[in-house]
């Protein structure tokens, strides 16, 4: 072969090459930048909405997880509790959910989509205390006929496990039930109305 003459085969290793390379430079730059358009952690902290697994939530069970900073309490009821929870009615400041500390979706006794899942921002109504889960049911030190539900150890202040203040406490209204929706029956995301289901 002369000098003059081109080795085609060897042009055509090169351009595969060199295109080979190319795309793989690309797809590099690419993953970091698709990944950049997700938000952040410190996003969703303030107010993204906020997906959650819970397909393995059991009857009396309470999970908790963050959205805008807060807690927000995912419990899954028995069908005791479920029972029970109109008995409460006497005992409550606002038993139907007339006031707004819940979206119309959730304007009901039980203030849920789904009867046995209760979601809750998990602050109390009074000064902004962590009220606790006290799912038992009789006797307490703090009520001779407790039905199970959400005590505020800071001022006292009694809540159902609908979230509804009892009368008599310092909290003025119900736990705040946050904007959500099912994305199935078992991903729920906090933080975004949708469609009941």
């Amino acid at each position: 072969m002369t000098d003059d003459q081109v080795d085609n085969s060897r042009r055509r290793l090169l351009t595969i090459t060199t295109a080979g390379v190319g795309l793989v430079g690309a797809a590099g730059l690419a993953v970091p930048f698709a990944a950049s358009m997700a938000p952040s952690e410190r996003a969703r902290a303030a107010g993204a909405p906020v997906e959650v697994d819970i397909s393995n939530l059991e009857p009396g069970q309470q999970l908790t997880v963050e959205w805008r900073g807060k807690p927000v309490w995912i419990i899954k009821r028995t069908p005791e509790v479920l029972d029970l929870l109109p008995d409460m009615d006497g005992r409550l400041v606002d038993p139907a959910s007339e006031s707004d500390q819940q979206p119309d979706y959730a304007r009901n006794p039980l203030r849920s989509i789904r009867d046995e899942i209760l979601v809750l921002v998990g602050i109390c109504t009074h000064l902004g205390c962590s009220p606790k889960y006290q799912p038992e049911i009789g006797a307490v030190s703090f009520d001779d006929d407790w039905k199970g539900g959400f005590l505020c150890a800071c001022h006292g202040s009694k809540f159902d496990l609908a979230g509804r203040v009892f009368a008599g406490v310092p909290a003025p209204t119900n736990l705040v039930v946050p904007p959500h929706q099912y994305l199935s029956d078992t991903r729920l995301l906090i933080g975004e109305d949708g469609a009941v289901t």
